[in-house]
Formats: structure tokens, sequence, C-alpha cells
């Protein structure tokens, strides 16, 4: 998980102490050596300092012995060739020679093991570059009788040249093959409908193929490019559409990891050792840290937009709505970005420059000018000047909405992370947001509230303290436990109660940290029903985010980056953990991943789940109502067909996972691929499923839309998913059994107006 919880930043000044007594000890290896930016010495200094930081800062440090050398070892050649399509079992027999070794390169900081790995990996990225592109200029043969397992873990790796030929041909003729039969199988669907000009909506295929999911993975995600409004081709054609397709792919791909520093790669060496001290543990080079503090805060400052790598090109893929760029109106989607110039300075031609490189360039501080040469999607060629501002982006925040069920009016909140900024507690968190959504919702005059943080994978531990706070009296949320420390308890302290009515929590296999801990204190406290997966993800660790360059003095190296470091764990107050084990649900509902492993269990080198005392807090007492709530959705969902149909899909997913064997005869996959289809479509009514309900935003929102047109398509969307929920409509379903008022139900809607508008 990407998430993480950074817990206050307190624990950040002991760590802080500890370093500072080593301050004189780098600060003399930079001055000393006189430290390049782009010399392997800093690569030194930078695990040195890494280490350091590890042991005296860690909850529980892995010993570095062979067994953590191994690990390391694993991983980073996982990481470097995943797919087994660029090293030989030569290079692995020669890198395997330091398998056992690593740990001592680690503690006296050799880069013998990187040097090779990496000057390899280069050396056969450029020959698989000559491979593919020889390999496109063959027209593939789909009546030869073969196959391709894609089961890589189980994959050996090529003894020579001609094997790793052979290997990427049989990839890219599976892609190729994936492509091909589903455009015939589009083509078919529009002569079967009479159309063969245009295609009219074809039926989907609820399923997304393994096939197309090893495109994507290779760079050739032939299916994307499939347009169905296209004339008709002969199987001929489509051949050479696909190996054209293929390879343009497969050149964006190289071009993206040609952008790829040393440094880059390095910092991929320097994950697979961090990762091994525990999963959540990470480091941050320069750019990912500036990336992590704006997926924490929800704001960055510069144009708000969106841009991605095409070809040569720096190609603006989307306008973040209420941002510079949006609001000048001069820029959109599909422009091409030429030339980049600050205030009154010369422009700098940007084309062929590190998407990285050409953001750094039109990202500035709030107030400042920068001037952008665009080719337009019209081609005109146009300069722009644009005030940088400080941008929200919108998708980061907590938003609500609301929906009447037999006369009676929900409020559902979604949550996506627990945002905080920790440069400016002026600004805006997930605590004051929700606070503000729930006063919103009460004045909206609701009967109950569901909270949703699917998919939530955490983030601000004080901020869930705050929302927790929202729904009970005073008392312990959570309680946070350091190496060789006594517990510490986080307590609301404020006996206001913002919400007092029925209230569910929505949870999923993906729910993770601050997501659980919020789930685990309302459970325990029985405020509220949990309602989602079996579990949730069970990550209940604590990390600190420390600025590397905070530890060493007159540095000449430039930007250290930073290290995520987890400091503590987090208990609930019962005393468990919620580490691997997560938070069970009240009333599980079926996932259609729920038999694949996905949570922190699943991790090999997680950190084991234990207990400590509970502590002192009172139960809610309002509950009368809960047990019955709990046992009618249970009932709910066992007579439900689309979640019986979920739970097969379940198991069907299940069993197709280890499906790795694909025929690269036309005939034989295309009746395998049949076979699937027609399985799939059994699953159809799974997303064809629609409630009656319809949601609506609350007025303050709406009165935005007139501002902000694209606020209100993405809430339009929102509002479609919601209504396409069963989850969501079952969460409902529990707010009604959990009504402990007389409340009249099932006023039609035009006479409720009726009633509204004469008092």
């Amino acid at each position: 998980m990407n998430a993480i919880i950074t817990y206050m930043k307190k624990n950040f000044k002991i760590i802080l102490a500890v370093l500072c007594l080593s301050g004189a000890l780098f600060a003399f290896k930079i001055n000393g050596s006189k430290v390049n930016a782009d010399d392997p010495e800093k690569d030194r200094l930078l695990l040195e300092l890494l280490s350091f930081v590890i042991e005296k800062g860690h909850y529980d440090p892995a010993v570095v012995d062979d067994e953590f050398s191994k690990g390391v070892y694993k991983d980073y050649i996982l990481a470097l060739d995943p797919s087994k399509r660029f090293f030989l079992q030569s290079d692995i027999d020669e890198f395997a020679k330091y398998e056992l070794d690593l740990d001592e390169q680690i503690n006296n900081k050799e880069l013998t093991f990187f040097e090779l790995t990496y000057s390899r990996l280069m050396l056969r990225m450029e020959e698989s570059k000559k491979i593919y592109k020889t390999l496109l200029a063959t027209p593939n043969d789909f009546t030869l009788e073969e196959s391709f397992n894609t089961d890589y873990e189980k994959m050996p790796y090529a003894k020579n040249n001609k094997e790793l030929v052979e290997r990427w041909r049989k990839q890219m003729k599976l892609s190729a093959l994936s492509s091909i039969t589903e455009r015939l199988r589009v083509q078919e669907s529009k002569e079967k409908s009479g159309d063969t000009s245009k295609d009219k909506q074809t039926p989907e295929v609820p399923e997304k193929t393994k096939t197309s999911e090893l495109s994507a993975e290779l760079g050739m995600d032939a299916n994307s490019k499939i347009d169905k409004n296209v004339k008709n081709k002969t199987f001929a054609e489509l051949e050479v559409e696909s190996r054209a397709n293929i390879g343009k792919s497969l050149d964006e791909s190289f071009g993206f990891i040609k952008e790829l520093t040393r440094d880059d790669w390095f910092t991929v060496y320097i994950n697979s050792i961090m990762t091994r001290f525990d999963p959540h543990t990470s480091y941050f080079a320069p750019e990912e840290k500036e990336r992590f503090d704006v997926s924490m805060s929800g704001k960055l400052e510069g144009i708000g937009a969106r841009l991605q790598k095409k070809n040569d090109f720096t190609e603006i893929s989307e306008l973040i709505s209420g941002g510079p760029a949006w609001r000048g109106r001069q820029l959109e989607a599909g422009d091409l970005i030429l030339k980049v110039g600050q205030a009154s300075s010369e422009p700098v031609d940007v084309v062929g420059m590190r998407l990285d490189d050409v953001v750094k360039k039109i990202k500035g501080p709030k107030g400042t000018i920068v001037r952008l040469t665009v080719k337009k999607v019209d081609g005109t060629i146009k300069n722009i000047s644009i005030v940088r501002d400080v941008v929200e982006i919108e998708e980061t925040y907590a938003k609500s909405s609301v929906v009447e069920k037999e006369g009676l009016k929900y409020g559902v909140i979604y949550l996506p992370k627990f945002y905080i900024d920790f440069e400016n507690r002026d600004g805006r968190d997930a605590g004051k947001d929700i606070a503000l959504e729930v006063e919103r919702l009460k004045q909206a005059k609701v009967n109950g509230i569901v909270l949703d943080v699917r998919d939530d994978g955490g983030g601000s531990l004080s901020t869930v303290v705050d929302i927790a706070g929202l729904f009970i009296h005073e008392g312990p949320i959570v309680q946070v436990k350091s190496a060789g420390k006594k517990k510490e308890v986080l307590y609301d302290t404020d006996p206001k109660i913002e919400w007092d009515g029925p209230l569910v929590i929505m949870v999923n296999s993906f729910s993770a940290s601050a997501s659980e801990i919020l789930a685990a204190a309302i459970q325990d406290y029985k405020r509220g029903i949990i309602i989602g997966s079996k579990q949730t993800y069970g990550k209940g660790t604590v990390q600190n985010v420390h600025d590397l360059n905070q530890f060493v003095r007159n540095s000449s190296v430039g930007d250290l980056g930073a290290l995520k470091i987890t400091t503590q764990k987090f208990y609930r107050i019962n005393g468990g953990s919620t580490q691997r084990e997560g938070v069970s649900s009240d009333v599980v509902m079926p996932d259609r991943y729920a038999y694949l492993k996905m949570g922190e269990r699943d991790v090999d080198n997680a950190m084991a789940w234990d207990k400590i005392d509970a502590a002192p807090y009172t139960p809610w007492k309002v509950t009368q109502n809960f047990e019955k709530a709990i046992a009618n959705s249970k009932a709910r969902i066992a007579a439900n067909p689309q979640f019986k149909l979920i739970e097969e899909n379940a198991k069907w997913i299940d069993s197709k996972s280890n499906d790795n064997v694909y025929s690269l005869n036309i005939d034989t996959f295309k009746s395998d691929q049949n076979k699937v289809e027609e399985t799939a479509k059994k699953y159809k009514p799974i997303y064809d499923y629609k409630s009656a309900l319809k949601f609506t935003s609350l007025p303050y929102e709406s009165d935005e839309y007139v501002k902000d047109p694209t606020l209100k398509e993405k809430r339009e969307r929102w509002h479609e998913s919601l209504s396409k929920d069963i989850y969501v409509e079952e969460a409902l379903n529990v707010l009604d059994d959990l009504q402990t008022k007389n409340v009249v139900k099932a006023i039609p809607t035009k006479n409720l107006k009726g009633k509204l508008a004469k008092s």
C-alpha cells in the first residue's frame, strides 16, 4: 500500500536529536570528499545515512544478515525484470554470487552489486529494443500449434539469446492475438447488427482478460487502440495493424524507460533494501517526496494541469478544475508544450526533455509567472502566460451526497484518504472537512449517515481522532506504542457529539491504516455498524516521513530525498492490533476479490500481530437495534440474487487466476476466449445493476456548478455510480433498521414537496 499513517511529528524530534550526534560525521564526509551530485559517493552517503536512521528510528529493525540479503536480492531482481524478458540465466548466475553478500555490501556501503546489475540491465534493454523491432517486421503465423505460459514466477530465465528472442516473439504474438480476436469480435457484432460501417454498442464483457493485462504490463496494450467506429478490415490488415500498434506501444514504453536516470534505478535498489525492514518503510527520491506531499495535502503550487509524455512531447492530459490553467481557458487537453519560460527570461525548448524536468520548470510559487509555447490541438502555435497559484486537487477531498429512501433522507460521505497539510495547520484536512460535511447533512435533516472509506489507504493519524470524535462523547480512539516505551492513548477530548444518529461505516479489503483505526474505534464503541469485505487490509503500523537533508550539514550533493520509516504500532482501544488481522466487518458482503491474496497478511515480511491491555472506554448506550439490524442485513444478503452472483463471480475469478497457459493458434485461442466470454456474460448483471435510488448534491455544491460545470459533471458521474452500487444500497438498508424514532415513511415525493412549500 502506498498510503501511510503519519503520526503527528513529535517523534521526529527524538530521532533528530539522536542523529544530530553524528552530524559532524556526515558533514565531514561530504566536505572531505567533495561529492558531486552524479558521483557514486552520493549513493554511499545515502546508504550510510539511511542505515543509521533505520537503526536508531525503526520500531523493530530487522537484523541485516544472510536471510535479509536473500530477501533484498529476490525483491530487487524481481523489480528489475518482473516478466523475465531482459536477463539471461547467465546474468542471474553471475548475480547470484552476491545473494548472501548483500548484507556485507550494505554495511560496508559497497555498490558492486548495484553497478553490475545496472550496467547489465541497460545493455539487455538495448538488445531487447533490437529484438522486438526485428520480430515485428515479420508477420505472425497463427496457424501454428504453440502456446505461451504467463506464470513468470515459475518461468525459468532464458538460457541464451535464442531463447530470449523466442520469448519475446511469443509474448508479442499473444498480445497481437488478443488484439486481433477482440477486433474480429467487434466486427462480427457489427455485421450481426446490420451495421458494417459504424459500430453500434456491443455487449460488454465484464471480465478484463489476463491477456490484456499481459499486454499492458509489456507496454503493448494493443486492445486499447481499438476504435469501434472504423470500417471492417480483413484478417491480413488486422495482423499488420496489430504489429504496428505493438511497436508503437513498445516504443513509448522504452521511451519512458530511457528517461529514467541512474539515480532512479538506484532508488529501486535502495527500496529493495528498505522494504525488507517492513513493507511500509521506503525511500523517497526528491521528486517522489514532493508527490507524496501533494497526495497528503491535496494541493500544490503551479498551473493546475496534469501532464503526460507523448513520444518526445509533453502533452496536457487534463486541466484541474479551479486551477490557473482552467480559469485562463487558453489551454486544453491535447495541447503539446514546446517551450517553457520563467517570467521575462528566455523560454527553454522542452521537446525531448524528461517529463519530471518539464514539470519542475512549469511548477513554481504562487504569484510567479510561467510562459508556455504550445502547439494547440488545431495545429496552431501560441504563447501563453499563466500566473501560478495554489491548486487544490478536488478528488483528494471528502464529498457528500443525499438520497431519499421511503420517505427518509440519508447522507453518504466519501473519504478517499485521511489528508492533512503538515506545513499549514490552517489548511484543509480530513477532520475539518468531515465535520463540515456532517454539519451540512444535519442541516439537510438526514436520518442517518454512511461514511464510505472503501479503498481509503490511510493518511494522518490525528485526523482519525478528530473524525471519530464527531460521533462519540470524549474518550480514547487509538493506542500507540513505540519500541521499548509505554503505550500512549490518543483521546477525543471534546465532549460535543456532532452526530448522534444512525451510523454505518463502509470498508473493503483495501481500507487500510487510518481507515482501520476509524472502523475499529466505531466498532469497539458499538457506535455504528461496519459493513463490507470480510476484513480490511491489516496495516497496523505508523510511519513518519523524515527529510534526510535535515541530518546533513553543508551538503554539496543536492537534495537527498526522504525516508518513510515505521516507528510505531497502533492498537484498538480493546487492546487488539489491526496488524495483519485488519477489522472484521459486522456485516460481510460478498466481494469479487475476496479469494485473492492482497492483504498485509499476504506479505512475507509484514510485522506480526500482537495485543496489549485495553484502554478504559464506555460503549455507546443506544444500541438496542444493532443486533436486529445486523441480522436483517445478513438475511437480505443471503437471499439477494445479486450478492449470490457476486460471490459466485469471486470464486470464478479465483479459479481463473491459475490459468496461465494460452494457445497461440488462433482457432484454439478464439475457442478458449469464447468460453471465457460466455462465462463472463453470466456475471454481466453485476455491472448492469441499478437501484431506484436517486442521489443529489447538497445546496452549497449545486451553487458551485454555475461556476464549475466540470464539478457538476464529476458529481453526476459519482451519483450515477452510487445508484449502481449495491453495497451502498445495503448500507442504506442498515440505516433503515437502525432507526430508533417513529418516522413517517413512504410519503409521495410530490406530496412531500407540497407540505414543505406550505410550511
